[in-house]
C-alpha cells in the first residue's frame, strides 16, 4: 500500500497520522488502544488503501514490539513520538535530548525514522537542533489551532508540517465535521489515536476524549477518508516529502 513518492502538480495532499501512545495520556496509562484499537484501524486503512504515518512512543514500541513491527510491512511510516509522552516544554535541554535519543534507540531497529511529533503538539523552538543532530528530517509538532503556531519559527533544516485540526473534530457529526474539514487548505494533516477506536465512553476522561469512541470513531474515519478522496486529495506519508526535494 505505498503512497506515491511525488505529488501530482496542483493536486491537493493529505497526511493521515496516528499518535500511537498509551490511552488518553495523562489521564490513563493503559494500552487498550495498542492491544485492541490498532487492529481495526489497520484493517480500515488496508481496505481504503491509505498509507499513514504512525508517531509511536518508545514506551509503546518497547511494550508491544510485535504490533509495532507490523506497521512498515503494511506500507506505513514509523516515526517518533518521544519515549514516554512527556511534555517537552517541561523538560530541560538534556532531559529532552535523552528522551528523543531513547525513543530512537528503540524505534530504529524496526526501520528508518525520519519524522518526529512532540506529545501534546508542544515542542520548544530552541530544541529543534536536537532533532537535527539525531537525523530527524521532518517535524510535525506544531498545530495551526494552537497559539504557538503564530509565533516566529526558528530557522531550521527540518521540514515542518503542522497539524491542521485536533483529532476529536473527526468524530463530530458529519453536518458539523464536513464543512470544517472542507475549509482546510492543502496540505491537510489529520491525526487520530488508537485508543479512539476502543469504546471509552464510560471512562473517567474529558468529554472530547471519550465521545463517539469505539466503532463510531471507525465509521467517522472512513467517512473522512472518502470525503477527501472524492475531492481528489492524494494520501501521503510524511517521509514522502523527502522525495519532493530530489
Amino acid at each position: 500500500m505505498p503512497s506515491l513518492k511525488k505529488i501530482t502538480p496542483g493536486q491537493p495532499q493529505i497526511f493521515l497520522t496516528v499518535d500511537t501512545e498509551t490511552d488518553c495520556p495523562p489521564y490513563l496509562h493503559t494500552f487498550r488502544g495498542i492491544t485492541e484499537g490498532i487492529f481495526p484501524l489497520l484493517s480500515l486503512l488496508r481496505e481504503e488503501d491509505v498509507p499513514a504515518t504512525f508517531f509511536v512512543t518508545g514506551e509503546v514500541a518497547e511494550t508491544c514490539p510485535d504490533i509495532i513491527s507490523c506497521l512498515i510491512p503494511e506500507g506505513h511510516e514509523l516515526a517518533s513520538h518521544g519515549f514516554g509522552h512527556r511534555d517537552f516544554t517541561g523538560l530541560d535541554r538534556e532531559s529532552a535530548r535523552r528522551d528523543i535519543q531513547r525513543s530512537l534507540d528503540i524505534l530504529r531497529p524496526f526501520g528508518p525514522i525520519d519524522s518526529f511529533r512532540a506529545p501534546y503538539l508542544r515542542f520548544p523552538e530552541d530544541y529543534l537542533d536536537l532533532l537535527e543532530k539525531v537525523g530527524i528530517r521532518i517535524d510535525s509538532s506544531r498545530a495551526k489551532y494552537k497559539p504557538a503556531y503564530l509565533q516566529k519559527s526558528r530557522q531550521t533544516s527540518l521540514q515542518r508540517i503542522p497539524v491542521s485540526v485536533t483529532s476529536s473534530v473527526l468524530r463530530l457529526p458529519a453536518w458539523i465535521r464536513t464543512p470544517w474539514l472542507g475549509a482546510l487548505r492543502s496540505p491537510v494533516v489529520l491525526f487520530v489515536h488508537p485508543w479512539e477506536f476502543v469504546d471509552l465512553r464510560e471512562a473517567d476522561i474529558p468529554l472530547d476524549c471519550r465521545f463517539r469512541t469505539g466503532r463510531a470513531a471507525l465509521v467517522c474515519l472512513r467517512e473522512v477518508i472518502r470525503f477527501y478522496r472524492k475531492r481528489n486529495f492524494q494520501f501521503r506519508k510524511m517521509q514522502d516529502l523527502l522525495q519532493d526535494r530530489t
